[in-house]
């Protein structure tokens, strides 16, 4: 399987999400990110520790760490190795075994490790985005034959043209968990055209 290294951007939250984040994943070497949308137990444990703020007692991500390490085991990383509808999977390597996770699990695992997150080529041409700023600087010609102003001027015309419209915003203004939605909204109608 091929796969790209990535590394976590940030976490994001709203008001609509009811209690769920995002997890954004930037891939390291290319401008790619991609939403993961996560439970607030995993948000935290995940945010404590890049933080390096110990809890009092310990998270269940540092409880398996410990089964883990007194077992003998070790985790040489984790990989995002499929998305089946709308729903993420996740894999633990280690050692000579692999084991079936959550990816917000897995991810929570490798801070506490601090190993490489991967991310399946496949899932990354699926569901990872561009920024419109990244995106822009790579796609857009030369200032001298297009405008910046003649770009934003367009208005849409097809429900196509409006929802990429509706994405850029929703990017622009880092609402991932929007700009995921608008992303599978825009993937059906491609898929039925």
């Amino acid at each position: 399987m091929e796969k790209v290294q990535v590394d976590i951007l940030g976490l994001t939250t709203s008001a609509s999400s009811g209690g769920a984040y995002a997890l954004i994943l930037k891939e390291m070497n290319g401008p790619r990110r991609l939403p993961i949308i996560i439970g607030a137990f995993e948000a935290q444990s995940i945010a404590l520790e890049m933080e390096g703020i110990k809890p009092p007692r310990p998270l269940t991500h540092d409880l398996l760490k410990n089964v883990i390490d007194t077992l003998g085991g070790a985790l040489n990383d984790v990989t995002i190795n499929d998305l089946r509808d709308g729903t993420f999977f996740a894999q633990l390597s280690m050692d000579n075994v692999e084991v079936d996770s959550r990816p917000s699990d897995a991810i929570a695992l490798a801070v506490r490790y601090n190993v490489p997150i991967f991310v399946a080529d496949k899932v990354m041409d699926e569901a990872a985005f561009v920024p419109e700023s990244e995106d822009a600087e790579a796609a857009t010609p030369p200032p001298s034959t297009t405008s910046e102003k003649q770009e934003k001027s367009k208005t849409p015309t097809t429900k196509l043209d409006l929802l990429q419209q509706q994405l850029t915003d929703a990017i622009a203004k880092e609402d991932y968990e929007r700009a995921a939605r608008l992303r599978d909204e825009i993937k059906k109608l491609q898929s039925n055209s």
